[in-house]
């Protein structure tokens, strides 16, 4: 029988992992736990049963829970090893991250080759150029947080275009300004958050302002929504594709070109835990190329469903497991699940469904240039309720405010105090 490309990247992961096994003893976090573990040599079914790590394994006593005993950050970046970032703090307060000074550009360009047609585009512009529109809530490699000139927001072959945390409060003339740099700047692809991202494409829209340049747009940061990805597709005409991972664990997964969210073998160890019936579970990481700051069963927030099949498996991104809403019979309902009631509807820009605790829903949404006409509302509407098994009012808004992290909620259930 021969192997599948499937099972050669399966294989490779396994041994990467048993590879690294003797590194990971070394590091204090994980020291206590691999010293009472049978996994004296690897397995898989061994490594399984380690325990799980989230956010305040990584927090306390940092840097020492991760750094050896003769080292220090000072030391560290004196020499100009690694990079000191933060989380956006989505979930929780942001988070310091360290990792080896070009490990990002790296393991993201990894991630962007799974996607053929971003693969060529990178093949034909070896110093391709980017405009990136997010928060600046993010950290601080990725997101500047003060206010900057072009030249202290150009990083590289990246521009920085946005320092505002809502984009609905934007000016016109703000927007304008933000144009003309990327008119300039000329970049090969637009890097987006993809509600700031889908507020500059309706102000380009309205104004006729196009990008000759531009090959495709990368969303990424937060969510991607159907309705943020119908609009920047409509208004710059390029293909929108998305890039999922976090500022810990680096990029993860990436959509190929028929819209299947790939893996990155290279870079992460991916597995599923306290799956549903449907096989939606808690997203775990093992990261496999930071060697500074290793992530060993990491739960990183998310709900993730794999499907699998012999030539290669793909991923569905569910959204933050704190968000989900609740049906009548009991069952959760995932981002993922809420938004695919968005598909083929007109007039929606963003939105935000907030479920009650005797849970009726409220739909927020910003509309779109045209706003959706009845038949769109009750289309959406409709869906939701079905999923629910709740009934759902709507209510049209000029603004959406983004949670302290800078990102948006979708989805969120409102919790008593």
């Amino acid at each position: 029988m021969l192997a599948t490309p499937e099972m050669i990247h399966e294989t490779s992961q396994l041994a990467r992992l048993e590879e690294l096994l003797p590194r990971w003893r070394t590091v204090p976090l994980y020291r206590n736990q691999l010293s009472r573990t049978e996994c004296k040599s690897f397995a898989l079914d061994c490594f399984k049963t380690l325990p799980l790590i989230a956010k305040r394994e990584m927090r306390t006593d940092f840097p020492r829970n991760f750094l050896p005993d003769n080292e220090t950050v000072e030391t560290l970046l004196e020499k100009n090893l690694i990079e000191l970032e933060h989380t956006s703090g989505t979930s929780e307060e942001r988070l310091p991250v360290i990792f080896a000074r070009g490990w990002w550009n790296a393991q993201e360009e990894t991630a962007l080759r799974l996607n053929d047609f971003v693969a060529a585009v990178l093949d034909e512009h070896p110093d391709i150029r980017r405009a990136t529109i997010t928060s600046p809530a993010c950290n601080g490699l990725t997101c500047p947080t003060v206010w900057m000139s072009r030249d202290q927001r150009t990083i590289g072959n990246a521009l920085f275009v946005n320092l505002a945390r809502i984009p609905f409060l934007l000016s016109e003339k703000e927007l304008a300004h933000m144009a003309a740099e990327i008119i300039d700047w000329a970049p090969q692809f637009l890097d987006v958050d993809p509600v700031h991202g889908m507020r500059f494409a309706l102000y380009c829209e309205a104004n006729g302002i196009t990008f000759p340049s531009l090959k495709f747009i990368l969303c990424s940061y937060e969510f991607v929504s159907v309705v943020h990805k119908k609009i920047l597709a409509r208004v710059f005409g390029v293909p929108v594709f998305n890039l999922y991972g976090s500022t810990e664990t680096g990029h993860l997964l990436m959509e190929n070109t028929v819209g299947e969210m790939k893996p990155a073998y290279e870079t992460a160890f991916l597995e599923l835990v306290d799956a549903d019936a449907a096989g939606i579970g808690a997203l775990i990481v093992t990261t496999l190329t930071n060697d500074f700051m290793p992530l060993l069963r990491y739960r990183i927030g998310d709900l993730a469903q794999k499907t699998e099949t012999p030539y290669g498996n793909s991923y569905t991104v569910h959204g933050r497991a704190r968000d989900v809403l609740t049906a009548r019979d009991g069952q959760r309902v995932t981002t993922w699940q809420v938004d695919q009631c968005f598909a083929g509807a007109n007039g929606f820009a963003h939105y935000e469904l907030r479920q009650e605790e005797n849970g009726d829903g409220t739909l927020r949404f910003v509309p779109d240039a045209i706003v959706p006409t009845e038949a769109d509302l009750q289309k959406v509407t409709a869906r939701l309720e079905s999923l629910l098994g709740f009934a759902i009012q709507t209510e049209a808004m000029k603004t959406l405010v983004p949670a302290a992290s800078g990102k948006f909620r979708l989805t969120a259930r409102i919790v008593p105090v």
